[in-house]
């Protein structure tokens, strides 16, 4: 063609040849479940079995619709998208900080250290002062004396920061590093999939030109400071409290649904992936997402999270598992620069996910 777009002459003509079919673990209904509980919210939902890995939904927004480039986009086309606070990427497989969801893997790191009993009991105040810096609680005040299940009911960062501090940074670095982050999930999307950032001594010396403090574990105890995941990657750490200690490789082809060939052990102890069990059952029972409690749905677990973002408003995050006896689904809800919580902003999405894959219906409100 030439520059105004009239055909000139035909070099030749290349018949199509079909490509060979496959089938991929998505799941069509709660795929638009998840469309429909992200809305117009900035951010990602995903939602995985954690039994062997397979993505049953994956949802990023802002987004755009891939079929107006089959024919020619236009000039406004393309401004719109533009101007969408960058729709290309997906946010799914892009690394922000996760976060008191991260109070798992410190958790483990904890208790798999051999630093603290699974009875042990810590103080919480309304900070915690460590040379000179105030770590302080979310809600100013502490909550008295913590164990491990009611400090993640109630997700107390004094309690977590006491276990960092304590153990020092290589146990939580090592655990981190266990649970699968800094490294990409293995996916099939391993093009666009951000590995995330798990910082340590020589980390910080390559990139900030200064050495690891206490200060840096304190933070990173809570999922704050210089660690990055992504959505992805936090679906993949809510699995292994709901599958009984296995990292599981996310996939999109269901090729092959041996869970065998798709996970590994933790080798976390029993006693630990019991705390864990319960503690992020209590986070709806009596903590941070009571208001989750309903009895529609099969009981299920969870996990809160916060992140303080730079600059901008606050990142909310939520990640729940069920049936809480025997889980088959995890879903993992992310909305950047919300300015909410975890509690009010991202735990409805998950909730409205759950629903949908157990098959509850919201009656429509009567008409007058």
């Amino acid at each position: 063609v030439d520059s105004a777009g009239r055909v000139v002459r035909i070099l030749g003509n290349k018949p199509a040849i079909s490509g060979q079919d496959i089938q991929l673990t998505l799941d069509i209904e709660l795929q638009k479940a998840a469309e429909a509980a992200l809305g117009k919210r900035k951010g990602a939902i995903v939602a995985m079995d954690p039994r062997n890995g397979a993505i049953l939904a994956m949802v990023s927004r802002p987004t755009y619709d891939p079929n107006i480039f089959t024919t020619g986009i236009t000039q406004a086309q393309w401004r719109q998208i533009q101007g969408m606070d960058h729709p290309f990427l997906n946010r799914a497989l892009q690394a922000f900080p996760p976060a008191s969801t991260f109070k798992i893997v410190t958790t483990a790191a904890a208790l798999e250290s051999g630093k603290y009993s699974p009875d042990a009991v810590l103080p919480t105040y309304p900070y915690l002062q460590v040379g000179g810096v105030r770590f302080g609680e979310w809600n100013r005040a502490g909550f008295g004396p913590l164990g491990f299940t009611r400090a993640m009911a109630w997700s107390s960062d004094p309690f977590f920061n006491q276990t960092a501090r304590r153990m020092g940074g290589p146990p939580l670095i090592e655990m981190t590093r266990r649970f699968g982050f800094g490294r990409k999930t293995g996916s099939e999307q391993a093009d666009e999939e951000s590995a995330g950032i798990v910082p340590d001594d020589a980390w910080k010396q390559d990139v900030l030109g200064t050495s690891w403090v206490i200060g840096d574990a304190i933070n990173m105890s809570i999922g704050q400071g210089y660690l990055t995941a992504t959505p992805l990657q936090v679906a993949v750490m809510f699995a292994a409290p709901a599958n009984g200690g296995y990292l599981v490789q996310p996939h999109l082809l269901k090729d092959n649904e041996d869970a065998r060939i798709w996970r590994e052990s933790l080798n976390l102890s029993d006693v630990t992936l019991d705390i864990l069990h319960r503690g992020l059952r209590q986070v709806l029972t009596r903590g941070t997402a009571k208001a989750l409690n309903v009895s529609h749905i099969p009981p299920f677990a969870g996990k809160t999270g916060t992140a303080e973002a730079d600059p901008g408003l606050s990142h909310a995050w939520f990640g729940a598992y069920a049936p809480l006896d025997n889980p088959e689904v995890v879903v993992v809800a992310f909305a950047e620069h919300s300015g909410g919580g975890g509690g009010k902003v991202t735990a409805p999405m998950v909730l409205q996910v759950l629903e949908a894959y157990f098959g509850y219906e919201q009656e429509a409100p009567a008409q007058p």
